[in-house]
C-alpha cells in the first residue's frame, strides 16, 4: 500500500484495517471474486470492558472510515453491483451491560450489513426485542447467510460437493435471506 497517495490512504484510514480494506478493494480491481478482511489477532473488538468508550473512541471511526471509502470507490468504478460486502463478527453482544462498563458474548442477536452485489439498500431484516437479547421476527442463520454468499457468487442452489471418500454433499442449508435482493 506504499504507492497509495496521501488522500487515499486518508480515505482508508492509516491502519491496519484501512490498509487491509484498501488492499481488499485492489484485489477486486485486479479480478480476485472472493476476498475476506479480517481485522486481525490483535483487535481489541472484544470488548468485556470499557465498551461505549472504545467503540466511540477507536473501533468505530476506522471501521466507518475504510467501509465508506470501499463503498464510494466501489460505486465510482461501477463494481458495487456485482460486490457483496459483508461487514460481521461472529457473535452479538449482551444486552446488559457488565461490571466492567462491556458487553459479552451473546449468540443469541447479531447485527450485520451487507451492501452492494444486488443488495437493496436502506433495508432492515429482521427485528430483536426491546433489548436486543432475543430475536423477535425474521430471524436469520449461519446457514442463511451463506446460503446468500452462494447466491451473490453465483453458485446453483442444487450445486454438490464431493467429500475425500467421494461422497456428495448439499452445499446449501438454507434459503438466501429473503428480501435482501
Amino acid at each position: 500500500m506504499e504507492s497509495a497517495d496521501e488522500q487515499t490512504l486518508a480515505r482508508y484510514g492509516k491502519n491496519k484495517f484501512g490498509l487491509s480494506v484498501l488492499m481488499a478493494k485492489r484485489l477486486i480491481e485486479g479480478g480476485v471474486d472472493l476476498v475476506q478482511v479480517n481485522l486481525g489477532k490483535n483487535s481489541t473488538w472484544d470488548t468485556h470492558r470499557r465498551n461505549f468508550v472504545n467503540l466511540k473512541d477507536h473501533l468505530l471511526p476506522p471501521l466507518d472510515r475504510c467501509v465508506s471509502a470501499l463503498l464510494d470507490d466501489l460505486d465510482q468504478s461501477g463494481r458495487l453491483d456485482q460486490t457483496l460486502v459483508i461487514v460481521t463478527g461472529e457473535f452479538g453482544r449482551t444486552p446488559k451491560v457488565n461490571k466492567d462498563a462491556g458487553r459479552d458474548h451473546w449468540g443469541r442477536v447479531n447485527t450485520m450489513l451487507l451492501a452492494g452485489g444486488g443488495v437493496r439498500g436502506g433495508l432492515v431484516i429482521g427485528a430483536s426485542d426491546r433489548l436486543g437479547g432475543e430475536p423477535l421476527s425474521d430471524v436469520q442463520t449461519p446457514e442463511n447467510l451463506a446460503a446468500t454468499i452462494y447466491a451473490a457468487l453465483g453458485i446453483p442452489q442444487h450445486a454438490l460437493w464431493t467429500d475425500l471418500d467421494g461422497r456428495p454433499h448439499k452445499l446449501y442449508h438454507a434459503w438466501p435471506i429473503q428480501g435482501l435482493m
